[in-house]
């Protein structure tokens, strides 16, 4: 089975089945933020082409703050479902390297554009690797220095190995490792 067939039939199957959950997460967000619970941004997909990406908004819109609701979204990372609806359009795929603003996979040289080929992904190596950015980044004196020098650097590294090795039970098994844990 192709990657392409395999993302879109179980997106296509995700969402029908989880759409009472997303419908309570976003009736959840939408009433408590006063907001409509989607969060919207571009980011660089496949071919170095922007693409619209989904997410449940977790952020207050006008205060900025996190509600314990968001904040378990969050953590839980159910505030991501709403990428199987990139997933079945191929702005994404259930693998890939996770896409990022403009500024960075777009301004790769040389052998590190081939990363550019894949489809961004809901999970990576990488993204199980890094689950706790946030947290790293807090804890740094000068977060954008440290993600520009140490954590982006290796995520195109790890990215890189997963072009190169990259097979439909590889992705089986970062799925399963993204659900049950390393």
């Amino acid at each position: 089975m192709s990657k392409r067939i395999f993302d879109f039939v179980v997106s296509l199957l995700g969402l029908i089945s989880l759409s009472w959950l997303l419908l309570l997460i976003f009736l959840s967000i939408a009433i408590g933020n006063k907001h409509n619970g989607i969060f919207k941004q571009l980011r660089v997909g496949r071919n170095g082409n922007l693409f619209m990406i989904y997410k449940f908004c977790t952020m207050h819109p006008k205060t900025q703050s996190i509600s314990g609701l968001s904040q378990f979204l969050r953590d839980s990372k159910l505030d991501e479902l709403p990428q199987l609806y990139n997933v079945l359009i191929g702005d994404m795929s259930f693998v890939g390297p996770r896409p990022d603003i403009p500024g960075y996979y777009d301004t790769l040289k040389g052998e590190n554009r081939k990363i550019l080929e894949l489809r961004p992904g809901i999970t990576s190596a990488a993204s199980l690797k890094y689950k706790d950015e946030e947290a790293m980044l807090a804890n740094q004196e000068n977060a954008r220095q440290y993600n520009d020098e140490v954590l982006f650097p290796d995520k195109v590294r790890m990215n890189l190995e997963y072009y190169y090795d990259r097979s439909f039970w590889y992705d089986i098994r970062i799925v399963l490792r993204t659900i049950f844990g390393n």
